[in-house]
């Protein structure tokens, strides 16, 4: 994947054209744009790999699974069930399909599927605990299908919300949008979060620091790092090929945290809600294309 763009080069690092000199002693003088190895570049500059088309296809076909198995859940969940109930349900459907439920046993995760309930900010762990009318839950849902993986979440209401179920819900969401919108090659990583970050405060809200969006697709989380914070024009630039999650924790109170007991599950600090929508996405010619695409 060869282009010829303009990027920023430090002087000392390698030059992008591939040559393996430093760029001072290459294409630094050179006043038409540099021919850049794209995948080589990003590789050895970010520690990202660019995905294929190949690859692509294989994370849209996780994909297709993820979101089929959100909108069973959806149908599924109702009042008075356990959480627990959605951790078979989910097992049982992915490994019906041939794929595997990425969650289970990572770094010592013992379930399937993240079910994160009200004040839970996410990795909310299924167990005994009922769901009642009016609680919101976040469905956090990773699939392996033929050793590719796509993640997606959204935040369901249970019955009739009140209304700083509805504000939050309805915050969370277009802070996902906002974010999304800025996804477009000669963006950066650091234009998302501004944007996510932007209309959260706007909006009386916070946005979670310490849990952020991540590269994805050969494994669970790769290269970049994609915080839903930030400064306009920082980080990685956006090129086709990169592969990522845009999935912003958004509180209705402030953004500090704590972590419980079991070492996974994140609560506010100040038990106020918290909602986050996601989806895995690629960087494409002209914008991006949802590999999850749900209806947020």
């Amino acid at each position: 994947m060869t282009n010829t763009v303009n990027i920023k080069v430090g002087r000392n690092e390698l030059c992008p054209c591939g040559s393996g000199k430093k760029y001072k002693k290459c294409c630094e003088g050179s006043k038409k744009p540099i021919p850049v190895n794209l995948e080589n570049h990003y590789r050895k500059k970010y520690g990202i790999d660019l995905k294929k088309e190949k690859d692509i296809d294989g994370i849209r076909e996780a994909g297709k699974l993820v979101v089929e198995t959100h909108k069973l859940v959806e149908d599924f969940i109702r009042p008075g069930m356990s959480t627990d109930e959605i951790n078979t349900f989910v097992h049982d459907y992915t490994i019906k399909h041939g794929a595997i439920p990425a969650p289970l046993n990572y770094k010592g995760y013992p379930k399937s599927v993240c079910v994160s309930v009200n004040d839970v900010i996410c990795h909310g762990i299924p167990g005994d605990l009922i769901i009642n009318e009016g609680d919101i839950v976040n469905i956090d849902i990773t699939s392996i299908l033929n050793g590719y993986y796509a993640d997606s979440n959204q935040t369901l209401f249970i019955g009739t919300p009140g209304d700083d179920a509805k504000k939050i819900v309805q915050v969370a969401r277009d802070c996902f949008r906002a974010g999304m919108s800025m996804v477009v090659p000669g963006n950066t990583i650091g234009d998302i979060g501004w944007a996510i970050q932007t209309h959260a405060e706007k909006s009386g809200c916070s946005v979670v620091r310490e849990f952020i969006g991540h590269g994805i697709g050969i494994d669970f989380h790769e290269a970049p790092q994609v915080p839903h914070f930030g400064k306009r024009g920082s980080g990685v630039p956006l090129v086709p090929g990169m592969v990522f999650t845009v999935e912003p924790m958004i509180n209705l109170g402030g953004n500090r945290l704590y972590i419980l007991d079991d070492e996974w599950t994140a609560v506010t600090a100040d038990g106020s809600l918290s909602a986050q929508f996601e989806e895995t996405i690629v960087v494409t010619e002209d914008g991006y294309e949802s590999l999850t695409p749900m209806d947020i």
